[in-house]
């Protein structure tokens, strides 16, 4: 977690000399309030890092004596290739395009948009992919 807390803390130091800067040469209040706002959320995401970094073990990455092999086992579950997000998309386009046309097509796109997400989120409970 180290790589990422300082990754995150050098984006909040950057943000915090942008946001004083940008304000003195644009006296914009839009763009300077969303500068402080992405260094607040900065220091929130590396506050979070920093403290699930004090809770969990060290990973392999943060020892400095680690050898390949600690990395080694499984890294997780990656689900193989889906048609589900295609269909999903297109019906949140039908839906879309219902708001312009007419409600006829956005509840033709709502009902197989309601398929796709059922879809996609049991594909994993049937077929060659069930686990």
């Amino acid at each position: 977690m180290k790589a990422e807390l300082w990754t995150i803390v050098s984006c909040a130091v950057f943000f915090a000399l942008i946001a004083p800067i940008y304000w003195v040469l644009t006296s914009d209040p839009t763009g300077s309030v969303a500068l402080v706002m992405t260094t607040l959320l900065c220091v929130l995401i590396s506050f979070y890092l920093a403290v699930v970094a004090r809770q969990i073990p060290p990973r392999p990455e943060d020892l400095p004596d680690a050898e390949i092999l600690d990395g080694a086992g499984e890294l997780g579950f990656f689900p193989a290739s889906s048609w589900w997000p295609l269909w999903a998309a297109l019906a949140f386009a039908t839906v879309v395009l219902g708001v312009v046309f007419g409600w006829w097509l956005f509840i033709i796109g709502a009902g197989l948009g309601a398929i796709a997400v059922v879809g996609w989120v049991f594909e994993f409970y049937r077929g060659i992919h069930r686990h």
